[in-house]
């Protein structure tokens, strides 16, 4: 399933959301992100649930100059290739946190604003 990168541009009177891929035809790259155990209260008020939780994070760097007119603070780290997700899910620490970086700037894209369609463009 392609990632869909979204953050909202400030416009009036509603947000309007901006979709990122890696190019038109929107082929697959995923976050890199954490699962960590976390003991607490999770749930609703009405249905709590007390214990050890496994919660997912995914992690953020700088803004590329595409993201960041529209998300300042940060973009996700995306991995886009093979060779990044093993790296990712392999490798020691000190090495796939080297992946902790903003795409190049001609790497990811604007592929939509407004209404989401999962459709990719085809030529």
């Amino acid at each position: 399933m392609p990632v869909h990168i979204t953050e909202y541009k400030d416009t009036k009177p509603r947000k309007t959301p901006i979709w990122f891929a890696l190019s038109k035809d929107r082929p697959l790259a995923a976050f890199a992100g954490i699962w960590r155990p976390w003991t607490g209260v999770r749930g609703t008020k009405a249905d709590p649930v007390e214990g050890e939780h496994l919660l997912y994070s995914f992690l953020t760097c700088e803004p590329n100059s595409v993201v960041e007119p529209i998300h300042p603070k940060a973009m996700p780290v995306i991995l886009t290739t093979p060779e990044e997700y093993e790296t990712w899910l392999t490798a020691p620490a000190e090495e796939a946190l080297k992946l902790q970086r903003p795409l190049p700037d001609d790497t990811l894209e604007i592929a939509a604003e407004g209404q989401r369609s999962d459709q990719p463009e085809v030529a």
